[in-house]
């Protein structure tokens, strides 16, 4: 999976809560959060469970699926 690809999906989850509020609740730094929504790293395995839950979605889902899928929108 593409890191860009990966990045606009979690700006988009993200919608309009500030990265700071998101970043805050998943326990990561707000510039973690903004090295995955860039493209610019992956997160561990562990912060993609986070996201996951967090989002009520799938790892799978957000991270490894290069299809479009309905709960997203992609």
């Amino acid at each position: 999976m593409n890191k860009q690809i990966i990045g606009q999906r979690l700006i988009k989850l993200r919608g309009d809560k500030s990265r700071k509020k998101v970043s805050g609740e998943l326990g990561i730094s707000e510039s973690a959060l903004r090295m995955y929504e860039t493209g610019q790293r992956i997160p561990r395995d562990e912060i993609k469970l986070k996201i996951a839950d967090y989002y009520g979605l799938s790892v799978q889902e957000i991270f490894f699926d290069d299809q479009n899928h309905k709960m997203c929108g992609f």
